[in-house]
């Protein structure tokens, strides 16, 4: 994954969304036990409160700061920057679905697969670009932006 200061915060939770999402879809093939529909609750309850405590933060810092950001530097990522800001709104709506369906394995496969795709697209495409031609002086001030933005962490084994 992109190490770069200005993008570290979003890296990290894209460390542990990935981590996550594994874990969802694993639990959506029975692949974990205990299966069945409590797991699945459970996994979805998982994936609900990472979205409460990183990932709504995680999404506005994107879509308020870097990828404005990133479709000033690169004009030409505009088409990516708009299919990754759709992915987050599938997210959302998965989740919302989620909230009232947790026990069907298929949508939390979907919406976990969705997940893992949406940030492997970020870390390969979208953050080697923006780190590219990202100068110092904007690297500290985009930090700082994504981190006002994604606001403190309660994630378990993390430090907010």
């Amino acid at each position: 994954m992109t190490r770069h200061p200005s993008l570290a915060l979003l890296v990290s939770d894209h460390q542990l969304g990935i981590a996550l999402a594994l874990r969802c879809r694993k639990q959506a093939l029975g692949q974990l036990k205990p299966a069945g529909p409590e797991a699945l609750a459970e996994r979805a309850k998982e994936l609900e409160a990472f979205y409460a405590q990183a990932l709504g933060g995680h999404f506005r810092a994107e879509e308020d700061v870097l990828f404005p950001l990133a479709a000033r530097l690169i004009p030409e990522i505009v088409p990516l920057v708009q299919s990754l800001t759709a992915d987050h709104e599938k997210i959302r709506r998965g989740l919302q679905s989620l909230a009232t369906n947790s026990s069907h394995a298929k949508l939390l496969f979907d919406v976990a697969e969705l997940l893992e795709r949406h940030i492997r697209r970020e870390e390969k495409e979208l953050f080697p670009l923006v780190v590219e031609r990202l100068g110092p002086a904007s690297a500290s001030e985009v930090r700082e932006k994504i981190a006002a933005l994604a606001g403190p962490r309660s994630i378990p084994g993390k430090t907010p």
